[in-house]
């Protein structure tokens, strides 16, 4: 279930939330009562970052399908192909 992050714009009360997708946002501040309890953007707490996280992560020995691999492959390729 996601976090996110609520203000009310009556009195500036925050508060993080656990929620399941399906429920409803949130309109009440649980702190002055005002329906002004609305949904911060923010940022995602977590950031998929690299050449193949999937691909390197979930397989084993010569399964593995490296990016770097692959480029090395197909540039030593070209090259005897042209003749160069």
């Amino acid at each position: 279930m996601p976090i996110y992050e609520y203000v009310c714009k009556s009195c500036d009360f925050q508060k993080d939330v656990l929620q399941k997708l399906s429920d409803a946002p949130l309109t009440d501040c649980p702190q002055c009562s005002e329906p002004a309890f609305t949904k911060k953007i923010s940022a995602a707490g977590f950031r998929l970052k690299g050449g193949g996280w999937y691909e390197t992560d979930f397989k084993t020995g010569k399964k593995k399908n490296l990016a770097g691999e692959n480029k090395a492959d197909s540039s030593t390729k070209k090259t005897e192909s042209t003749g160069s």
